[in-house]
């Protein structure tokens, strides 16, 4: 199936579901995560982001995502998560990522307007998507720093929407990378005035640790995308761990299985969370 675009995907998540975007380091992992989108017909994005290209080169893993996206027959879309570098995004949509992210969020507003901005005019050249990012989603998103919340204001937002012209925007509610050392506390006060505000599409990070009922409070209230990637990271670490338990002569290949295994039972239960189940038919 061909490749899709992030923003197509998004355009159809106001019908009660928010698409998951699934983070992947390896072949393993997206196999994974294309078996769930394929049991459950729904849509699905796969992501890698910057801070995890020390572990999987973009020139290796990219060709690998594109590849399994085109295999996949469910709509999906192959997004650079948390792209920091201009240098990042255009080897990212040379490769044919659909979706590109800019994190500008650690840059003064005007500056993070100004070199978004310059991302969305270099993935209009390729028919791509762009994702941006204000505020301050807490935590360390693979080799990045760690950062303090900053509770996105909502005339911040508008003002980001309206001059960049993003696809998407990453919003920041209260959530954080990896997982969390205490119970998140999300303002879905602040949610509520940012969707009212302006027609974005609005993406959210630091899902790993929610509670169902967290996520639904989010989708309902505007969110229409929502990451993951802790969450796969760790169940697929489980699996190696109970194999070599269980196996103590096991080989490359059972470790191999279990990563597959790992990520495709976390990718399946957070769809169905999402409310993904049966929803690719909405994109034929």
């Amino acid at each position: 199936m061909p490749l899709v675009n992030m923003k197509e995907l998004l355009a159809k998540s106001d019908a009660g579901f928010a698409v998951g975007a699934f983070n992947v380091s390896d072949m393993e992992m997206a196999m994974g995560a294309i078996k769930a989108a394929e049991e459950l017909k729904a849509p699905l994005i796969l992501q890698i982001a910057e801070g995890r290209l020390r572990y999987s080169p973009l020139e290796l893993l990219g060709p690998v995502m594109i590849a399994a996206a085109r295999k996949c027959t469910m709509p999906t879309a192959v997004h650079l998560d948390h792209g920091r570098t201009l240098e990042t995004v255009r080897l990212a949509l040379s490769l044919g990522f659909t979706s590109v992210m800019f994190d500008g969020s650690h840059y003064p507003l005007a500056e993070n307007i100004e070199r978004t901005r310059e991302i969305v005019t270099m993935a209009e050249k390729f028919g791509a998507s762009v994702e941006g990012e204000i505020g301050s989603i807490g935590g360390a998103e693979g080799d990045m720093a760690s950062a303090d919340i900053q509770v996105t204001s909502v005339a911040e937002a508008k003002r980001f929407a309206e001059e960049t012209k993003v696809d998407a925007l990453a919003v920041a509610i209260g959530t954080a990378h990896g997982n969390y050392k205490e119970t998140p506390h999300l303002r879905i006060d602040r949610l509520k005035e940012i969707h009212g505000a302006l027609d974005t599409p609005l993406v959210l990070h630091g899902g790993t640790g929610l509670t169902p009922e967290d996520f639904q409070n989010c989708l309902e209230n505007g969110i229409t995308k929502i990451n993951i990637a802790t969450a796969s990271y760790d169940n697929s670490a489980a699996k190696i761990k109970a194999v070599h338990k269980a196996k103590p002569n096991a080989n490359y290949f059972d470790f191999s299985d279990a990563i597959c295994v790992g990520t495709y039972e976390n990718v399946k239960k957070h769809m169905e969370i999402f409310g993904l189940k049966g929803k690719a038919g909405l994109y034929n």
